[in-house]
């Protein structure tokens, strides 16, 4: 895959530039031999979406420019129990929190994404957004066993809540917020850290980037501009990312959220989370999507 960047057509997109000198991306439609086809509004288009990363917002974009009846009616990967189930056949969107590894099941051409953001703030965007949601809830609500996240959220400490708990909490714990990026692109699967558990860090990020690289697009969402215009370039469609937001966190987008996450820990907490995100930034580093995070704490 070639790396490429979007004409310099903005100070906008001039200064993403600068923040993501390399996003990962390559033309609709090349096979390994370089052909190209140019726009086909008739590509499958998959969102693979991390929580947290600005997918509410890309995903209401798409669904207005593709139509709800594009849209496959799996958003979440709870909601289909085989791996077929997940991307089931006749529609152009495949969009949510899903387990893709039905993938090479769609027709082509494909136009496959993700979009990624620093793992420190993504760890604390998702803790303050289950807290946000537990608030709305009544006692009653969060008695329903199916409510046990949020319970937990709502009446531990941060420090209990990440490394308390009972065997299937952990695995909780471990599935959504260790290693998030790199486990989701190596097993294709939403709660896949199982799979990984036992590998070497090292050998996690190698094969999680040489699976990012045979996507169509790796995106940050400090530079979703460029997926603006690879959207309008390679699809044909005009969307708004940035102007627009969905499901926002409580706290006000510019203010950072890993340090509010930070004061709520004890030091050797944040040392064990530091390591939960080590992988990803190294990821992230790889693609040129972030800086390098040096040895693993």
């Amino acid at each position: 895959m070639s790396r490429f960047s979007s004409p310099k057509s903005s100070i906008c997109e001039r200064s993403e530039m600068k923040a993501i000198p390399n996003p990962i991306r390559r033309a609709l439609g090349q096979s390994d031999a370089g052909r190209g086809r140019g726009v086909d509004r008739s590509t499958t288009v998959v969102f693979l979406h991390i929580p947290k990363t600005a997918g509410q917002t890309i995903h209401a974009e798409l669904t207005r420019v593709m139509g709800t009846d594009a849209a496959s009616p799996i958003r979440v990967h709870s909601q289909a129990k085989t791996p077929e189930a997940q991307m089931p056949p006749g529609y152009r969107l495949y969009s949510g929190h899903i387990d893709w590894g039905a993938l090479e099941t769609l027709p082509e051409p494909r136009f496959v994404f993700t979009v990624l953001r620093d793992p420190l703030e993504r760890m604390a965007s998702f803790y303050f957004y289950l807290r946000k949601e537990a608030e709305r809830l009544g006692p009653a609500e969060l008695e329903n066993p199916g409510r046990v996240g949020m319970r937990k959220v709502s009446r531990e400490s941060a420090d209990d809540y990440f490394f308390g708990g009972d065997p299937m909490w952990q695995r909780f714990i471990y599935d959504h917020y260790h290693s998030t990026y790199c486990t989701y692109l190596v097993t294709r699967r939403m709660r896949g850290y199982g799979q990984i558990a036992g590998m070497a860090p090292a050998d996690l990020v190698d094969q999680a980037e040489a699976v990012a690289r045979g996507l169509d697009g790796v995106y940050s969402v400090d530079g979703l501009g460029l997926l603006e215009h690879d959207l309008k370039v390679r699809l044909g469609f005009e969307v708004d990312l940035r102007g627009r937001v969905v499901n926002a966190g409580p706290q006000d987008r510019s203010k950072r959220r890993w340090p509010a996450l930070e004061a709520l820990l004890s030091e050797a907490s944040v040392v064990k989370l530091k390591r939960f995100v080590w992988a990803d930034q190294m990821l992230m580093a790889r693609l040129g999507l972030g800086a390098d995070p040096g040895a693993r704490p």
